[in-house]
């Protein structure tokens, strides 16, 4: 596996992979979970908001960064990433692996990565966050695992 910088050759085919991955939570999870009031103005234009913020994730003159992992030239997945060096605070702000290298180590070695890149660039601590549902079950494994500490929050909604 080689995990370099991003290109911006890479830009449609992270996009795309953005936009497979999260498909299954948005569509499969959020929307039956929380109905289609709630969805509608949560989380409908969930699909445009990655096409709006995905090529703003690797500015490097702005502290964000984007890695990809490629496995025989192909896209296996990819972390974006920033650090705040003045507050010595790294957050890792999007992690996907394609369905192909899931539980293959991809997200693992993307996000060692990350961090010893923020630590290379006076980090002092990462924050990453992920979801309580059972989509987002695999994600609390990989950062529990990673020694990363939890803090409970509950996210409420309600059709009015």
């Amino acid at each position: 596996m080689l995990i370099r910088p991003f290109a911006a050759q890479d830009e449609q085919a992270i996009l795309d992979l953005t936009l497979d991955t999260f498909e299954p939570f948005y569509e499969g999870s959020f929307r039956p979970l929380m109905g289609e009031a709630i969805f509608a103005v949560q989380h409908a234009d969930w699909r445009e908001e990655y096409i709006r913020t995905v090529p703003g994730l690797h500015e490097p003159a702005a502290g964000k960064y984007v890695n990809v992992a490629e496995i025989e030239g192909a896209l296996a997945g990819y972390i974006g990433w920033e650090v705040n060096a003045s507050r010595g605070h790294g957050t890792i702000s999007i992690l996907a692996v394609s369905p192909v290298h899931r539980r293959s180590q991809v997200g693992r070695h993307l996000c060692e990565h990350a961090m010893g890149r923020m630590k290379d660039l006076e980090a002092k601590i990462v924050e990453i966050g992920t979801g309580g549902d059972p989509f987002h079950a695999p994600a609390r494994a990989l950062y529990e695992s990673l020694g990363c500490r939890t803090i409970p929050v509950s996210v409420y909604f309600k059709e009015l």
